[in-house]
């Protein structure tokens, strides 16, 4: 007999795939630099290019971090044209009085709350830690969704918060941008070497082959691993959703809702946003940009949490 498989059992072999996703990132990043030099230079001259190409991106990527953290979360949030909303304010509280419910029930404290005045449904969370998060909710989702639903939603949210989505995700931004600008860099000094030696060992022909593994990286390997990353994640807040209000169903029933009209249009030009919303903002994907898509089916993550009830 085939055991079922409890909210904690997704939760933690979630997790447990991430870790090890993460993980191959510098590893990744590294072997492919060591290997592409290794075409052109001698093992022992590949290796010290390595090093000497990995620490000083690496130490760059923590810089750029440091920035992206101190900014990063109201960058977010003005992209979406979000604005904060109180619980003092009449026409709010019991939205806000959700939020307060659900956070108390995930053990987190209360985020700030914020309001896209946008009719389609759609929903993020954002911060550095859940001291400092803040949920973002759509006029749409608000108006569309019964309070069972909502609650599912925000679940969802707060489980990013909990589980440091944000943060994960905040990384993995920072390192792709960092190692897009490195490889405009040493293209740029490759050009510019002096080409007149036919030796293998000339510094042209070195930073040549540091840029494409620097291209392979950017363009082939950090897209699959940050997919792999991103649904893993996606697939772990709705575990924690589900477990925060003991009622996967009503999460299900707002994920087919959503996914009806969960477009928004400040976001369309935002398309590193799409990894942090429940829902694709960018309205309905073709073929090929679902198969690289940062949340995975609808189909699948309901199916998972009606296997929950």
């Amino acid at each position: 007999m085939n055991k079922v498989k409890t909210v904690y059992d997704h939760i933690k072999s979630n997790n447990i795939k991430t870790f090890l996703l993460v993980l191959l990132f510098p590893l990744i990043f590294i072997a492919l630099i060591f290997l592409f030099t290794w075409f052109v230079v001698p093992a022992e001259q590949a290796l010290q290019t390595t090093i000497g190409v990995a620490i000083p991106t690496f130490i760059a990527c923590i810089v750029w971090l440091l920035i992206s953290w101190a900014f990063g979360d109201s960058m977010m949030l003005n992209s979406a044209h979000a604005h904060e909303i109180y619980d003092s304010d009449p026409k709010n509280r019991e939205i806000f009085r959700s939020v307060e419910n659900v956070a108390i029930a995930a053990g987190l404290p209360c985020p700030r709350v914020y309001i896209i005045d946008d009719d389609s449904m759609n929903a993020f969370a954002t911060g550095r830690s859940p001291k400092d998060a803040s949920v973002a909710l759509t006029r749409g989702i608000i108006k569309k969704l019964d309070k069972l639903e909502l609650e599912g939603v925000i679940a969802h949210e707060m489980a990013h918060i909990g589980n440091r989505d944000i943060r994960l995700d905040m990384m993995l931004i920072t390192g792709v941008g960092v190692t897009v600008f490195a490889a405009d860099i040493i293209f740029r000094l490759a050009l510019s070497s002096d080409k007149s030696s036919d030796n293998k060992n000339n510094s042209a022909a070195i930073l040549m082959m540091v840029w494409l593994a620097f291209m392979v990286f950017n363009w082939i390997i950090t897209p699959l691993l940050r997919m792999a990353v991103s649904r893993n994640r996606e697939y772990a807040a709705d575990a924690t959703g589900a477990q925060i209000t003991r009622n996967p169903r009503a999460l299900a029933s707002a994920l087919r809702k959503i996914t009806t009209d969960s477009r928004v249009e400040c976001l369309d030009k935002v398309k590193s946003m799409a990894a942090v919303c429940i829902a694709n903002p960018s309205g309905p994907r073709e073929f090929v940009s679902s198969l690289m898509a940062t949340h995975p089916p609808v189909e699948k993550r309901i199916e998972r949490l009606e296997s929950m009830g």
